[in-house]
């Protein structure tokens, strides 16, 4: 028999067993995460869960946020869901498809479109999924391997670690932190970033305050002569991954120094040091087009996989309208 499940009855050690075991887990699937979600006043959490034969098989855990003025935010009303879909690996059809049904049926009068950003191989499903209305989108990521901080030194690029040689010798140097302070200058030189180089939308001061006070969310800030000049805001998988959520550094400032390539190398000296055996970029663009931040990050050792993306259109037309509308207003 198979049940769809809201949140109050998804249960608490099955949900973490299914984390346990599933060969397609992600933090961001976790009851931990979803519970964060639900601490953040700007964005609205969704989970739906489903059970073949009384045994937890598939949970989905996403956000659903929209961005800017009263034109933007209702143009720009989208559910994401980060790591992809929660799944057992014996998973039935039935059940999956059930579960996006009950996905689509929940989300298409509140949303545009629903994304789910995968950072594992879900290629397994790939058919149900867009048998379902969901078309896979190509797109890239680089996964690290960090068994050990020597064995993940020797992947980096000879140029990168001569620029964190460098940096060093210069004094610049990182370090985990909790400080208010800290946040508020990382979050300074991420704003900066976002507005003139990424010009995509950033969650407020709110997300990395909240993010810090958790098991789970590391802030690791690289600091020259008492300045925040960069940082890593990371979550954990435990005993399996570390994602880079948001990175940053203010580069070309000074001479000899390389906040970015400092800041990158800190996240994946800390998953090194405290026995996480992987650590992930959390994207690198799409195959088709020239991207440097992935040839930037393709200098760090890691592996590059191609996880894709699986995108459901719930409104066509406002879809294409939006992605206009959202072009037009990023030049202003």
């Amino acid at each position: 028999m198979i049940k769809l499940l809201s949140y109050n009855k998804i249960d608490t050690k099955e949900w973490q067993q299914l984390v346990d075991h599933s060969q397609v887990a992600s933090f961001f699937q976790t009851k931990e995460c979803y519970d964060f979600y639900i601490s953040l006043s700007f964005l609205k959490p969704f989970v739906f869960g489903v059970s073949e034969n009384d045994r937890l098989v598939g949970v989905l855990c996403g956000y659903i946020i929209s961005d800017g003025n009263k034109i933007k935010r209702y143009f720009s009303r989208r559910a994401i869901v980060p790591g992809g879909a929660l799944l057992y690996p014996m998973i039935s059809k039935q059940a999956l498809q059930m579960l996006l049904k009950k996905v689509v049926a929940e989300l298409r009068n509140k949303v545009i479109y629903i994304e789910l950003r995968n950072y594992s191989d879900h290629s397994t499903f790939r058919q149900v999924f867009e048998n379902n209305g969901f078309s896979y989108q190509p797109h890239l990521n680089f996964h690290v391997s960090t068994p050990d901080v020597l064995t993940a030194l020797k992947e980096l690029n000879e140029s990168k670690v001569r620029q964190l040689k460098i940096s060093q010798k210069e004094g610049v140097e990182w370090h985990e932190t909790t400080k208010e302070e800290d946040i508020k200058a990382f979050y300074a030189c991420l704003k900066k970033l976002y507005k003139t180089k990424v010009k995509r939308p950033l969650f407020p001061l709110e997300f990395f305050e909240k993010l810090v006070a958790t098991s789970f969310g590391k802030l690791i800030i690289v600091k020259h002569k008492d300045n925040v000049i960069g940082g890593m805001a990371c979550v954990i998988l435990p005993g399996k991954i570390l994602y880079e959520w948001f990175v940053c550094g203010v580069d070309h400032k000074t001479k000899d120094i390389y906040p970015s390539v400092v800041a990158t190398w800190a996240g994946i000296e800390f998953a090194a040091k405290n026995n996480i055996p992987h650590f992930d970029f959390m994207g690198a663009g799409k195959p088709d087009k020239n991207y440097g931040v992935r040839e930037f990050k393709s200098k760090f050792g890691g592996e590059l996989v191609e996880d894709g993306r699986f995108l459901y259109i719930c409104h066509f037309r406002l879809y294409e309208i939006g992605k206009i509308v959202m072009k037009l207003l990023r030049k202003i």
